[in-house]
């Protein structure tokens, strides 16, 4: 039982000397991985729209 108790005062410990973003710096990279997952969410569609069309060029010869 120490053993435990004695892991999550260290855990406490640890999370205390954690440097945690500020709500700017957290709401900017919200904002930018929103932002590259739309980007690469349009490419991927953009990619799979053309890859079908030329496969259909293909098929319908």
């Amino acid at each position: 039982m120490s053993k435990i108790s004695q892991y999550f005062k260290e855990s406490v410990a640890e999370l205390k000397k954690v440097s945690w973003p500020t709500r700017k710096e957290t709401r900017n990279h919200t904002i930018m991985v929103i932002a590259i997952s739309l980007g690469v969410a349009i490419f991927l569609g953009a990619a799979d729209y053309l890859f079908s069309w030329i496969l259909q060029l293909f098929i319908n010869r």
